[in-house]
């Protein structure tokens, strides 16, 4: 996964691989100071917080959503025509197909939900930042590109970061990666937010915040759980073809039935 920086900047480097040196002199920091509360909230409105944002909708509204599309509305009729006809059996049976359809989905949605709840569990609540060349303790969603961070045993990383400073440190990266032992790193390498210190103590400049972490792509691809895959989308336009040829048909063979009894009926002089 590339870290790149902004497009509004004047060139690209890939911060997850570039020699540290450069990563530090494009992010535009002193490692000896830090960023000052000026510089870093004008990047906190450029960047926005460092916290995994997921949208929320009233539980009714999702369940709504379950009955509308060109298809739903087909089967809906069906069931408003089976009622209107007196065909009671078949209204019952359509709209219990309806609801155990839409309960599913609401359940497929909940495990999404809660999986991603599951994930926002592992950031990192607090961070110790340099900033205005002081060491301080703050709420890690207020971390920026170009912040220096230090951690240390027991601490969660709080956000992407390239390693710049101290012996080294041991990271259980295990729930990212999938690495059954935790990983040796020294100065130059990347730690993940989310990731678990186990050993030693380093210093660290922040190069990805919020959705554009590892950890973030991670919950994205959770919170779209929900979301239409492909395959559906070409399924539901394949269903929209079929119902527009459909209604097509059946308004050509109501014509063509019309003009039959016109026709007939002119024969006989009716």
């Amino acid at each position: 996964m590339n870290q790149e920086a902004p497009k509004s900047t004047s060139s690209k480097i890939n911060l997850e691989k570039a020699d540290i040196k450069d990563v530090i002199s494009y992010l535009k920091v002193d490692p000896a100071k830090g960023l000052t509360t000026a510089q870093a909230q004008e990047r906190l409105k450029k960047y926005g917080p460092n916290a995994i944002v997921a949208k929320t909708e009233p539980a009714w509204k999702k369940f709504l959503k379950h009955f509308t599309g060109p298809i739903a509305y087909m089967i809906e009729a069906a069931a408003i025509v089976s009622a209107i006809i007196g065909h009671w059996d078949d209204f019952w049976i359509i709209l219990a197909l309806l609801l155990v359809n839409a309960g599913i989905e609401m359940w497929q949605d909940n495990k999404a939900s809660n999986a991603l709840a599951a994930l926002k569990k592992g950031l990192a609540p607090q961070a110790t930042v340099l900033r205005n060349g002081k060491w301080q303790t703050m709420v890690a969603k207020d971390l920026v590109p170009g912040d220096i961070v230090k951690i240390r045993l027991g601490m969660i990383v709080p956000a992407d970061l390239r390693l710049i400073g101290g012996q080294y440190a041991s990271i259980d990266q295990a729930a990212l990666t999938g690495e059954s032992l935790p990983v040796h790193k020294k100065i130059g390498d990347e730690a993940y937010s989310g990731s678990i210190v186990k050993e030693g103590e380093m210093t660290a400049v922040v190069i990805a915040t919020d959705g554009n972490t590892f950890f973030g792509k991670t919950a994205k691809l959770v919170a779209s759980a929900g979301v239409k895959s492909d395959a559906q989308k070409a399924m539901f336009k394949i269903g929209n073809f079929l119902i527009v040829v459909a209604v097509i048909l059946a308004v050509i063979m109501v014509a063509f039935r019309v003009y039959r009894s016109i026709a007939i009926a002119h024969d006989w002089g009716l």
